[in-house]
């Protein structure tokens, strides 16, 4: 966005930042950024990262007087940091390794709507949290957290903007589209 404003001064942007699942197309947007597999299949998407993978940690202290994890159904015995999803319902941890897999409704008395607060609150000992890696590296990098079930780790593809491809493209739409694919590196 940066270069893009700073190429194209000119150019009026408007930015809605949302998590809610909205139709682009029917709420006045040009584009939109969302996980690739939640892109709908009749609209054009270009990535803006490489595969995004999801971890499940823990503080260090937290795990230290807590029975160990060696399976997905072990966090049943744990405090888990839920996520509340922008429709309202709860997120489900997903796991797969093999043709196994689970979405589990894990146990916690703490909900938050953000991976970011999540990720410190795991860090500050309230519980295990299952975010996208980018949120919990600072913390594994510092040792304040640790990885468990990484044997039963999930990688989306990646994050994609993504526009209609039956519609006419507006020429700033265009030059922004242009913008991504030149300064994405992946």
């Amino acid at each position: 966005m940066p270069t893009f404003l700073q190429t194209f001064p000119g150019i009026e942007t408007d930015l809605v930042a949302q998590g809610q699942l909205v139709d682009i197309v029917e709420q006045g947007f040009d584009a939109g950024i969302r996980l690739f597999e939640d892109v709908p299949k009749d609209m054009v998407a270009v990535f803006l990262s490489g595969p995004l993978r999801f971890v499940t940690v823990a503080s260090p202290d937290y795990l230290a007087s807590r029975p160990a994890i060696q399976h997905p159904q072990d966090l049943m015995q744990h405090i888990c940091l839920r996520q509340r999803l922008p429709s309202g319902k709860r997120y489900h941890w997903e796991y797969q390794q093999g043709k196994q897999q689970y979405a589990l409704d894990v146990p916690g008395s703490l909900t938050l709507n953000s991976a970011a607060l999540m990720t410190d609150a795991a860090i500050a000992g309230l519980g295990m949290a299952y975010v996208p890696e980018r949120y919990a590296q600072h913390g594994l990098d510092t040792q304040r957290l640790v990885t468990v079930l990484d044997d039963w780790t999930i990688t989306s593809q990646g994050i994609a903007l993504y526009f209609p491809q039956n519609r006419h493209m507006p020429v700033a739409l265009r030059l922004f589209v242009d913008t991504v694919k030149a300064t994405t590196r992946i």
